[in-house]
């Protein structure tokens, strides 16, 4: 595959949001990127399962890592991996669904770490689902599910 086919393929399997905040690409003023989930620089390769959809925000606050601190019990602990983690078990929706909340040590560390509820990322949630297109993973107590 060329880098076009790659960046497509990965665009497609990700629903075309970010695989971390679930923020829809087609609603950024930036493009987004193919990001290593393992960073080359961390022994990671340019396989198809080490690549991920990822907006700006998520890509610049992950850059190489691969481990975060649990907010509630401080170890340290791998980062939400979306080629092997399911999101609707790490992750929920607040009421208003603006807000991530982390069900599992891995969650927590990603919403840390990747600052997962930044303002920005919360204001155009709260906007998306007035529109009527957020969340694109619904609330965990609706028994849908977008893999």
């Amino acid at each position: 595959m060329n880098q076009n086919e790659i960046r497509l393929f990965v665009l497609e399997r990700a629903n075309e949001c970010c695989e971390y905040c679930q923020s829809p690409h087609n609603f950024s003023s930036d493009d987004f990127a193919v990001e290593h989930i393992v960073a080359k620089a961390q022994g990671g390769n340019d396989d198809l399962n080490n690549l991920a959809l990822s907006c700006q925000g998520c890509n610049n606050r992950k850059y190489t890592s691969t481990h975060g601190l649990d907010t509630v019990t401080g170890e340290l602990v791998g980062l939400y991996n979306p080629r092997i983690d399911i999101w609707e078990e790490h992750f929920v929706w607040n009421d208003d669904t603006s807000i991530l909340i982390g069900l599992t040590s891995i969650a927590r560390a990603t919403i840390s770490k990747l600052d997962l509820n930044r303002a920005r990322v919360m204001n155009l949630r709260q906007v998306l689902f007035l529109a009527g297109v957020h969340p694109r993973i619904p609330k965990a107590d609706s028994g849908f599910h977008i893999r």
